[in-house]
Order: C-alpha cells, then sequence, then structure tokens
C-alpha cells in the first residue's frame, strides 16, 4: 500500500486528491494550515485508509523540516507527493502592485514548494524510487494581464519541475507538472482578499473545471505503470482557450 503526502489539503484540488486517493487505498499524510479542517478530513478517510495530518504552513522552512522528520514509522515512507499548496493574492498592474502580496506568493508557491520537496526528496533518492507531482498552473505556461509575480512564481514551479526531473533522473524518481487552467476553488476568494462577490463571477457564464476533474487526472497520472512517466500536463475546460480567451454564454 503506498503513502502520499499532499500539502494544501483543506481545499480545492488538494482535498479532492486525497478524497481520491483514499477511495483508491492510498495511505494520506494530510498537510494544511487549517487543523480543524484536517480533523474532519481525517474522520472522513480514515475507515478507508491510515490517515496522518500535519498542520504547519509551508513558508515555515522549520516547521516544514520537524513535521516530516517527526512523522511515526508508519507514515514515514513517502511513495507520491503531491506539492499543491499554491495562492494567488490581488490583481493589480506591477506599478501598483502590494509588496506583501508579491511575498506571499513567492513564499508560498516557490519556497513553499521547494521546503517541502527537500524534506523528503533524500528519502527517495535512498531508495531509488518515488513520484514528484508539481501542481503547477496555465499561467505558468503564458502571461495575462495584471498576472505579473503570480504568472512569475508559477513560471517558476515549470522550471523547478523541469529541474527536478533532470536531477533526480538517475535516481529513478518519477517528476510530473499538472498546470490547469481556470478551477472552481477558493483561488479568486483568496486573490480576491474575501470578496465573495467578485470571486464567484470568475466562474460563471461557462462549465468551469471542478476539483475533483483534476483530482480524477493527478490519480491517472500516479497510477500510470512505473516505467510511464508524465512529465507535463496542461488541461482546461472546453470553453477556455488561454488565460484570457473564454467562450462565456
Amino acid at each position: 500500500m503506498k503513502t502520499a503526502l499532499i500539502t494544501g489539503t483543506t481545499s480545492g484540488i488538494g482535498k479532492a486528491t486525497a478524497e481520491r486517493f483514499a477511495k483508491e487505498g492510498i495511505n494520506l499524510i494530510l498537510c494544511g494550515r487549517r487543523q480543524e479542517r484536517l480533523d474532519e478530513l481525517q474522520q472522513a478517510f480514515q475507515s478507508q485508509v491510515k490517515v496522518h495530518t500535519l498542520n504547519f504552513d509551508v513558508r515555515d522552512k522549520e516547521k516544514v523540516v520537524q513535521a516530516i522528520a517527526g512523522l511515526p514509522d508508519d507514515f514515514k515512507r513517502i511513495d507520491i507527493l503531491i506539492n499543491n499548496a499554491g495562492n494567488a493574492h490581488g490583481l493589480d498592474p506591477i506599478q501598483t502592485g502590494n509588496t506583501d502580496d508579491w511575498d506571499a506568493m513567492l513564499d508560498i508557491n516557490v519556497k513553499g514548494l521547494l521546503y517541502v520537496s527537500k524534506a523528503i526528496i533524500p528519502q527517495m533518492t535512498d531508495r531509488k524510487e518515488g513520484h514528484i507531482i508539481n501542481i503547477g498552473s496555465t499561467a505558468g505556461k503564458e502571461v495575462y494581464p495584471n498576472g505579473n509575480v503570480y504568472c512569475a512564481s508559477k513560471h517558476a514551479v515549470d522550471a523547478i519541475n523541469q529541474g527536478m526531473r533532470i536531477d533526480l533522473n538517475k535516481h529513478n524518481i518519477k517528476v510530473g507538472a499538472v498546470n490547469p487552467g481556470m478551477v472552481h476553488t477558493e483561488f479568486s476568494e483568496v486573490r480576491f482578499k474575501g470578496d465573495t462577490e467578485r470571486a464567484d463571477k470568475v466562474y460563471q457564464g461557462f462549465d468551469v473545471l471542478k476539483p475533483e476533474d483534476i483530482a480524477d487526472i493527478i490519480y491517472f497520472v500516479v497510477s500510470r505503470p512505473y516505467h510511464v512517466n508524465i512529465a507535463d500536463l496542461v488541461v482546461m475546460s472546453t470553453a477556455q482557450a488561454s488565460s484570457t480567451i473564454i467562450n462565456k454564454n
């Protein structure tokens, strides 16, 4: 039975992926900042698989290292790492951007991904086996108006994904990215700092992707035979052609 560690599991894609993995019999290490939600997920999934929760912010390097180093024996072997934690703050032109927003996006989307990976990769290189999936974005493949720093952070994820795959190739470790377009999650609510009306408008007028759609794809990626590595996958709803071209009703 495999064990997966998933960051950002308290909502959206991370939560849906945890649910799908539990149905498929994959043991879970659920990571997030909201312990009450982690507890709810543990209650929901523990009848299907073994579940352990880790409460930390991926930006906090020391807590990341301590939490992963302190895993119980039953959870020390991590077969699958899903680097899902990420965020967007603000949608402003570069000249009026909020530097706190910039720090949050770069610290979570880039440095947080690196801290978690650094804490887990050595056990994979020791075993010459493991699978890392980095959750990127179509924003890592193009740049759209007012997306500047968020797009930069996801371009960095794209580069790190490629660099990981190259560096870990000799260790027989699978590395790939899943890059979604627009998915109906808390993403826009966070971006617009709790303005739910503005956030809801982002997803109106077309059949938007759901977190479960991405979870299905992530499971497909991890369930391929070991000699098959899906290195880089981009997925959008049928209505979306790019970050700025969406066929709305």
